[in-house]
């Protein structure tokens, strides 16, 4: 039985489907490559479309849809689109996508009708085209989206400078902080160690927790993408074909192209997972045991330089010694970091050390005060 709560859920589907069928018109207008402007024109007739059968939901339940008048706020965007160009609202409409896709999810009345894949289908689509404005989808772009270029070796070389940076800095100001305590070097040698252990330990669990999170997650969205496939393969036709002409294909052969691809199950999933999901079935996100096992290792490389001449050294020379080879290895992390940003080495190595040193210096003097006190 439909209740009064479903009848207002209607109708701000109803009214968010008509905003949306607004602004995208006024897009159309704007917009100067006919590509973009056709792929504007067709979310705006699916907008349409997800509109009217809010409205016939209403009239179902014995009410009465009303004029479909948009928002202030739509007309407002319209405005702004019409005036300074699509470019101005896309985020807007790139944030409205997203929760309706969201929220289509958890609502049984569009079960089997494809308008939640419709919702981020359109995410999708705006992202490539605001990922790329006024040239067209690049092809780098495009790969990234697919999902093919998301484990780069630029996200690789961050995770393995900031996991050794963690461990260096840390452990070292770990081992300063007992060492201002006064306490001999058996104990600061255990005591790092110990740290050690404890910071690779949490960073890999962290790590682990993480990466198998993200591939559930994907493996749930597959799983939702190849519900929709088999009960509305004709939406994901269309879906997919308005992805590609998005990236610069003409209509007829983006079609001819979705066509191809929906016609063999395998294929069609594996290719909507990638295009419409960024999702890449093969890796979905990694191994989170070998992103624990990796994270692990590096956190312990970088916590074991200033453990090391404890193991032949004692007293002040030991933490001198301890000083030198972290600031050496800070060094070399802050040159790694410039490989990121482009920055001079010689800036960003003495940057790392400085604020490395600085944390071992505050914990030093923070140990000393507790063992003077406890001495006293």
């Amino acid at each position: 039985m439909t209740t009064p709560e479903d009848i207002e859920r209607y109708r701000r589907n109803r009214q968010d489907e008509i905003d949306s069928a607004t602004v995208y018109t006024a897009m159309v207008d704007a917009e100067s490559q006919p590509q973009v402007a056709e792929v504007y024109r067709r979310l705006a007739d699916t907008e349409r479309t997800h509109a009217d059968f809010w409205t016939e939901k209403i009239r179902e339940a014995g009410s009465d849809p009303g004029e479909a008048n948009p928002s202030r706020r739509a007309r407002v965007l319209a405005w702004l689109a019409r005036r300074f160009g699509p470019g101005l609202v896309l985020s807007s409409m790139q944030a409205g996508e997203a929760i309706g896709g969201s929220d289509y999810v958890t609502q049984p009345e569009v079960t089997g009708t494809g308008m939640a894949a419709d919702e981020r289908s359109h995410d999708r689509l705006l992202t490539v085209i605001a990922e790329t404005p006024g040239q067209g989808a690049r092809g780098e772009v495009l790969a990234q989206l697919e999902g093919r270029h998301r484990a780069t070796s630029g996200n690789a070389l961050r995770a393995a400078v900031l996991g050794a940076n963690d461990g260096l800095v840390s452990n070292l100001s770990l081992v300063m902080g007992v060492a201002g305590a006064a306490l001999d070097s058996t104990a600061i040698l255990i005591t790092g160690l110990a740290g050690l252990l404890a910071g690779s330990g949490s960073m890999a669990m962290g790590e682990w927790l993480s990466v198998q999170s993200s591939r559930e997650l994907y493996q749930r969205q597959i799983g939702i993408e190849a519900e929709e496939l088999a009960e509305v393969p004709e939406e994901e036709a269309e879906e997919l074909a308005l992805i590609y002409e998005a990236k610069g294909l003409s209509k007829e052969r983006a079609r001819e192209i979705a066509e191809q691809l929906i016609a063999d199950e395998e294929m069609a999933l594996d290719t909507l997972a990638r295009e419409e999901l960024g999702i890449n079935p093969e890796e979905l996100g990694g191994s989170a045991w070998e992103a624990a096992a990796t994270s692990f290792v590096l956190f312990a490389l970088g916590a074991i330089v200033p453990v090391l001449p404890y193991f032949v050294l004692s007293g002040l020379v030991a933490v001198g010694v301890s000083l030198v080879l972290s600031a050496i290895a800070l060094f070399v992390i802050g040159a790694g970091i410039t490989l990121l940003t482009g920055r001079s080495v010689l800036f960003s190595g003495l940057r790392q050390v400085g604020i490395g040193l600085a944390a071992a210096i505050l914990t030093y003097g923070v140990g000393s005060l507790i063992g003077v006190t406890l001495v006293g």
